[in-house]
């Protein structure tokens, strides 16, 4: 997915420098006043200057050196036709602006690398978008309805867009869990004033289900863009992921955080996605160089509705209040220091004050995991991969026999830098940092004796950083 550094020409002739990965869709939030401070005091802005750049790094520093200009530098720039590819753009988006009848979409799933049942309580992850995926072939319909072919099941289901408080199929029958998950985007979509057209969607994916990689929260963003492209409207992409963590909380009823939805929504090829789920501030951070991630799906499953994942929500509701009657100034779990919650862990219920250990200490490990990513360390970053998985058993107590089996196993294989379950718990995945150069033998031996170990056959197997949900050939 591209990035793009453009020029505005303000109301006062001077010329504002920002980046997007939409620059027409960021001059229409400028000119409504939602942009930057300098742009409100002087609009209406005109958009003069496009160039596309490869990745969001590649965006700051090009709008760093474009700000330090001079006005005569700039409007040569704006001139230069090999720079400027704002003509370009232009034809791409008047494309891309018709409503097609049939199109597909893709929309990847996510692993978390660090920061693992933070999301909820305002701490910074580090999940990425990976090249497993969920593919959606579109057909738009005149008829407010929603046709919904889940190939991999091989089940059908039809529902109105105009009644879908009751949960329903045409026949008045419940909906099946599946259909939820759409069903409860064109719900929320609905709820903040966006027009949700007829589709007729046949939908596939390689994601393993149930397995802690996100495979609903990517099934939720493919229908997100289904409607808009289908429907023409625009949004910024946090606020598409917004919407969709709604339906998964208020519709599908699993009262999930961010990171799903917002990873699936801003995946960037080749990085990890550091996102601030208190101030909803992201950055990309290049992932170790010479080293594979790889996921091993341990074959157990588990449905997060009916596990522990809301019992563990509420109690690290009840413990910050808790920590609230000894200290008042607690906004949330970023400002608890970790000496004032040992000082006070023995009068804390037992299982009440491991929640509070495991979201404390896993604050600190992705703040010192950014700065690993940072410096290029992958050694250090895999060591707080180890520590996260050991207070997730031990703290959290959301892991499983066999999602240690194969975190213990990956530790004692040559390469291996860091594992750790990855996503709610319960069953599903780990994510393995490992050398490049190892990465094959490591799958390999993984797989064979996590069999040997479980009786269980685990998939296995390498992951790339992908982009986010997008239109195909986008």
């Amino acid at each position: 997915m591209a990035y793009y550094c453009y020029m505005l020409k303000c109301k006062n002739g001077n010329y504002y420098t920002g980046w997007s990965k939409d620059p027409f869709r960021r001059l229409k939030q400028h000119n409504a006043g939602r942009g930057a401070r300098y742009t409100r005091m002087n609009a209406p802005c005109e958009l003069v200057y496009a160039e596309e750049v490869p990745d969001l790094s590649a965006a700051l520093k090009l709008e760093s050196k474009i700000k330090t200009l001079k006005p005569a530098q700039k409007k040569s720039l704006i001139s230069n036709p090999e720079r400027n590819q704002l003509p370009k753009i232009t034809a791409l988006s008047k494309a891309r602006s018709k409503k097609p009848k049939h199109f597909t979409v893709l929309s990847p799933g996510r692993v978390n690398l660090l920061g693992e049942h933070i999301d909820y309580n305002d701490g910074i992850v580090l999940p990425m978008a990976i090249d497993r995926k969920v593919t959606l072939q579109v057909k738009t319909l005149k008829e407010p309805v929603l046709r919904l072919n889940a190939l991999d099941m091989d089940e059908k289901v039809e529902l109105s867009l105009e009644d879908l408080d009751s949960k329903t199929d045409l026949n008045q029958q419940p909906l099946p869990p599946f259909a939820l998950y759409p069903a409860g985007v064109a719900w929320a979509l609905k709820a903040a004033g966006l027009p949700v057209s007829g589709l007729e969607v046949s939908y596939s994916s390689d994601i393993p289900m149930g397995a802690g990689l996100s495979s609903s929260a990517a099934v939720e963003l493919g229908f997100a863009l289904a409607w808009q492209i289908a429907a023409g409207w625009e949004i910024e992409r946090m606020e598409m992921a917004l919407l969709c963590k709604q339906a998964e909380n208020d519709y599908v009823g699993l009262k999930s955080g961010l990171m799903d939805q917002f990873s699936v929504a801003h995946g960037v090829a080749g990085h990890a996605l550091a996102l601030d789920t208190r101030s909803l501030d992201w950055q990309t951070l290049r992932l170790p160089p010479d080293t594979s991630v790889v996921i091993a799906d341990s074959a157990q499953r588990r449905k997060l509705t009916e596990s522990g994942y809301n019992k563990r929500k509420q109690e690290c509701s009840d413990a910050l209040q808790i920590l609230r009657s000894w200290c008042s100034d607690l906004a949330s779990w970023r400002d608890v220091d970790p000496s004032f919650l040992e000082a006070h862990l023995a009068e804390m219920p037992t299982d009440i004050g491991k929640r509070a250990q495991h979201v404390v200490g896993e604050i600190q490990r992705v703040q010192q995991g950014c700065k690993c990513l940072e410096a290029g360390d992958a050694q250090g970053f895999g060591e707080l991969m180890f520590a996260s998985h050991s207070s997730l058993k031990e703290l959290y107590e959301v892991s499983s026999f066999e999602l240690d089996s194969l975190v213990e196993v990956a530790a004692s294989l040559p390469g291996c830098l860091g594992a750790r379950l990855t996503g709610a718990g319960f069953g599903g995945c780990t994510v393995n940092l490992v050398q490049k150069e190892f990465a094959p033998e490591f799958i390999e031996q993984l797989s064979n004796q996590y069999t040997k170990k479980t009786g269980l056959i685990a998939s296995v197997f390498e992951c790339f950083a992908s982009d986010g949900a997008r239109l195909l050939n986008d």
